[in-house]
């Protein structure tokens, strides 16, 4: 039964604008057909949503990211969109009339609700083509943007422009929060927790706390492997089962330790390889992974995977903070690791098919 009082998606908010001008329902839908037309790549996609969020459907399809499996194709409902967007404006004070800018692709959920929190909050967006330096494309300061890790930290020169900034769609890496950290800037950067399946973030952390906070009307748990279990009753009619190992402290808080699909079992150790990676963060300067190869003898055995051409390095320096049964028993380089189109690594396929 919907709340009374809450927007739907049929409506757009009287304050909103694109690009500086103010547009409602019919004015929009011109402006897709246009962009579909004549636009350029990224905003052909934007006109796709538009004329999408706006048909007789009560749902959009969505691609999920494909991080351990094939992307997908699911349906979620428009409303439970509204729903999302209006929990994030709750939880990162967002007002009508805010300047917020747009610069993630809108073929991913992420981008879509950009849209849908300046439609059903009032935001003044500018949207500009992705890229690792989109504010370089935009003049003046902005309340809020979201963007991916590497548009963070390639915009470090720049991020004192944005008051709130929140990332996510790959794990932020500690070279980056240290980059941020020392860079100076009062920009209050945020890494979010969530999935496709989730409508982006259910949970948001400031750069450098261990613990991730709950958006309102969220209630976790854990099953018996220790993952996650999200109860978003007004963004998903069921819990939602993660592959996310974490642990939870207190009901609205959780740290997220690693994925349960990438756990090592080593001569009946269970090793979580993102732990082990957090220990090397600061010891080498490439994109690395750890992972467990079959072994005959242990069962699974403990390899480091490092991005680019082979080079000679310290192995005993670089290990020194780890356990005995944490440090890799081989160390192999991968041309490139494989992707997902939002930039997550693909750890089976990198070491299937990219060895040198």
């Amino acid at each position: 039964m919907e709340v009374m009082n809450t927007p739907t998606y049929h409506n757009v908010h009287n304050k909103f604008k694109l690009n500086g001008f103010e547009f409602k329902k019919d004015d929009l839908c011109r402006v897709a057909y246009s962009f579909i037309k004549e636009g350029e790549d990224f905003e052909k996609s934007v006109g796709d949503f538009i004329l999408n969020w706006f048909d007789e459907k009560s749902y959009i399809e969505i691609t999920t990211s494909g991080t351990t499996g094939e992307p997908k194709t699911i349906q979620v409902e428009k409303q439970a969109m509204v729903n999302s967007a209006l929990a994030t404006g709750d939880f990162f004070d967002l007002k009508s009339g805010d300047k917020v800018l747009h610069c993630l692709p809108t073929k991913y959920v992420a981008g879509k609700m950009m849209f849908v929190r300046a439609f059903i909050l009032g935001l003044e967006m500018d949207f500009v083509a992705p890229s690792l330096k989109p504010l370089d494309a935009v003049e003046g300061n902005y309340d809020f943007c979201a963007m991916v890790p590497m548009q963070v930290k390639y915009s470090i020169d720049q991020l004192h422009r944005v008051k709130k900034i929140i990332t996510g769609g790959v794990k932020v890496h500690k070279t980056l929060e240290d980059l941020i950290k020392n860079s100076g800037i009062t920009t209050e950067i945020y890494e979010t927790y969530g999935m496709s399946e989730t409508i982006t973030h259910v949970a948001a952390k400031k750069i450098g706390e261990e613990a991730f906070t709950l958006l309102p009307n969220i209630k976790i748990a854990q099953d018996d492997r220790d993952c996650l279990v999200i109860d978003a009753p007004s963004i998903s009619s069921e819990k939602i089962i993660t592959n996310d190992i974490v642990k939870i402290v207190d009901g609205n808080k959780f740290v997220w330790l690693g994925r349960f699909d990438n756990i090592i079992n080593s001569g009946g150790i269970k090793m979580i390889p993102e732990l082990i990676e957090e220990k090397l963060a600061s010891k080498i300067n490439r994109r690395y992974i750890i992972a467990g190869l079959p072994d005959s003898l242990l069962g699974d055995k403990v390899v480091l995977a490092i991005e680019g051409e082979p080079f000679d390095f310290d192995k005993e320096e670089v290990f020194k903070g780890l356990e005995k049964y944490e440090k890799p028993k081989e160390i192999f380089f991968i041309r490139h690791f494989a992707e997902t189109p939002t930039g997550k690594i693909i750890r089976s396929e990198s070491l299937e098919k990219f060895r040198y």
